[in-house]
């Protein structure tokens, strides 16, 4: 008799084994995929990635990983119901944080923010539109002080970059146009006095460049320099 119930329950396991093995990987009438869906690297007990799928769309979480992740998904998209916006977030292989926001199909769209490697501080925070960077980007030291900050637009810098100390002092004062250097510059020492400053044109330097010791000027050079012609 207890030989009997081993084989029956056996069987039962089996068969709800089989059926739901049955139930991932499906597709509805149209072929579209359908349901649970989880896909391996080849040879491998390793998943690839998996979600679930409603007529052929991507709904609800699905995960994605590496070949070496294990457990820890590389990647983790989130569908918002009635969207086409997913909140995604990727990780490193031990599961840390890295970066975090939403993408519209394959384009980043909004705020997306990265951190920093050794904590849970923020490094960036950059603005997506349609895929590409628009507005401000501002980057972080790990205590929390600005580092950075870049105007983007559609893709290309525009406009003021300004860099800035530890301690929150401005150290770097550029312009961009259409991603390239242009437009007056300036240079700054940690307390804030200015030790050069100078003109981008096509992001080369051009014009006078001004070099301050204590306030006063020790050196001034024009660009483009003449060209040296051999005898």
């Amino acid at each position: 008799m207890r030989m009997f119930f081993l084989i029956f329950f056996g069987m039962v396991f089996t068969s709800i084994s089989s059926l739901a093995q049955n139930d991932i990987n499906q597709v509805d009438a149209e072929g579209k995929r359908h349901g649970v869906w989880k896909k391996y690297y080849p040879n491998s007990n390793q998943l690839r990635y998996e979600g679930t799928f409603e007529h052929g769309k991507e709904v609800g979480t699905f995960k994605f990983y590496c070949e070496e992740c294990k457990e820890n998904p590389s990647a983790v998209k989130e569908y918002k119901p009635n969207s086409n916006l997913a909140r995604v977030k990727y990780f490193t292989i031990k599961g840390k944080l890295v970066s975090e926001g939403d993408m519209d199909d394959k384009d980043r769209v909004g705020e997306w923010v990265y951190y920093h490697k050794k904590s849970n501080e923020v490094m960036t925070r950059e603005w997506y539109k349609n895929g590409k960077l628009e507005g401000k980007k501002i980057t972080y030291y790990p205590n929390g002080t600005v580092t950075e900050e870049v105007n983007y637009a559609n893709g290309l810098m525009e406009g003021p970059n300004l860099y800035y100390s530890p301690e929150g002092v401005l150290i770097k004062k550029l312009k961009y146009r259409n991603d390239q250097l242009q437009g007056e510059a300036t240079y700054y020492d940690a307390s804030g006095n200015v030790v050069i400053e100078g003109f981008y044109k096509d992001g080369q330097k051009h014009g006078l460049w001004k070099y301050y010791k204590d306030g006063k000027v020790v050196l001034e050079e024009t660009y483009p320099k003449p060209v040296e012609r051999g005898n």
